[in-house]
């Protein structure tokens, strides 16, 4: 059955509210890597409660929604959903706890044709729940393998961001645990093809995959740790396009370019030579 685009657009994903504890702060650095090496005090900075400090990655997973194309009523083949790019923008560095509210919404439903699926970009704003200050704004886009050709406006994509053409300045390797999916889901992305095998087959995987936003979280502690020295509160956005799925106990390396403003980067799956992310950007704060 065809998707209907209008009404996607319109669709209501429901409001939804968290209160997120030193504890989850916590869960979600390390479930990235953020402490492999504990005598490391830059690390510790969001491994640890002693000075405990918000990677800002963390965004992306406040008061999610939940995959709500398997949730709601959409119409999607939401096995056949993958992550195609990734934004976050910061607009203050995240407390290390907080009471917030997420309002979502469909913002762009692009038809690519029969075959080749069809572009469904959402917003998330999250919201300081007793002041109302903005904390961040999510965009994502999922590539909906099984929708295309429903007859919608064959609209162009964004551009992305240009990686440099020359050698990149900096590249960091990083290891990802094979139980890493498991781990990363407790922040609460429950989509079950990153846990069950048998769905993962029936999406075309030979096993479940690591979720993008892992990989891209992997990616920005990259950057953080080689760019930025740790010093996180310097990130104001965060980019990437997703390329190639990525399998936990894979090595990421990030290459990284330093421009005045901002990093830009790309990561690689090392022991396949996969590019995992491409356009990658991370603006920077002065």
């Amino acid at each position: 059955m065809a998707i209907d685009r209008e009404r996607l657009l319109s669709l209501p994903i429901p409001d939804t509210a968290q209160r997120y504890v030193h504890r989850d702060t916590l869960l979600y650095a390390i479930s990235l890597g953020y402490g492999s090496d504990p005598l490391d005090a830059r690390q510790l900075r969001f491994a640890y409660e002693g000075e405990l400090c918000a990677v800002p990655t963390m965004g992306v997973v406040l008061a999610h929604p939940g995959f709500w194309p398997q949730l709601l009523d959409t119409g999607l083949d939401w096995v056949r959903i993958v992550h195609a790019e990734q934004g976050l923008v910061l607009h203050k560095p995240l407390p290390v706890q907080a009471d917030v509210i997420g309002k979502s919404r469909v913002v762009s439903v692009i038809d690519k044709g029969a075959g080749k699926g069809a572009f469904i970009t959402y917003e998330r704003r999250i919201f300081e729940r007793d002041t109302g200050d903005p904390l961040c704004t999510i965009t994502q886009t999922m590539l909906a393998r099984g929708d295309g050709g429903f007859g919608g406006p064959a609209e162009p994509v964004p551009s992305p961001p240009a990686i440099p053409e020359r050698t990149p300045d900096l590249s960091c390797e990083m290891p990802t645990a094979d139980n890493m999916a498991l781990l990363y889901r407790l922040n609460g992305d429950w989509n079950s093809l990153h846990a069950d095998p048998a769905v993962a087959r029936k999406a075309g995987f030979e096993r479940p995959i690591l979720h993008g936003l892992a990989t891209w979280g992997v990616a920005a502690h990259a950057v953080i740790r080689a760019a930025l020295d740790y010093q996180a509160e310097r990130v104001a956005s965060i980019f990437g396009r997703f390329t190639s799925p990525v399998f936990p106990g894979e090595t990421l390396r990030t290459e990284m370019w330093r421009e005045s403003k901002a990093i830009a980067f790309r990561v690689w799956a090392t022991e396949r030579n996969v590019l995992a992310i491409n356009n990658g950007r991370i603006e920077l704060r002065e």
